[in-house]
């Protein structure tokens, strides 16, 4: 059987933490701060877990996490 190669651009975006949820950065956080609330952008530091049925998809494009 040959391998499975991983999307590119999964590899970049996602890790996989050591329980197997996949960990990205936040949403919203590009451009356009200004008119953001200042406890929006507190609350949009660091990193997300994916929900349960994004995290699906994502795991499909990195088959070896």
């Amino acid at each position: 059987m040959p391998k499975l190669k991983t999307k590119s651009g999964a590899k970049k975006r996602f890790k996989l933490t050591a329980s197997g949820k996949v960990r990205s950065a936040q949403a919203g956080k590009r451009h356009g701060m200004i008119k953001r609330t200042n406890k929006q952008i507190r609350d949009q530091r660091g990193t997300t877990i994916l929900s349960d049925q994004d995290a699906r998809v994502v795991k499909k494009f990195m088959p070896y996490g």
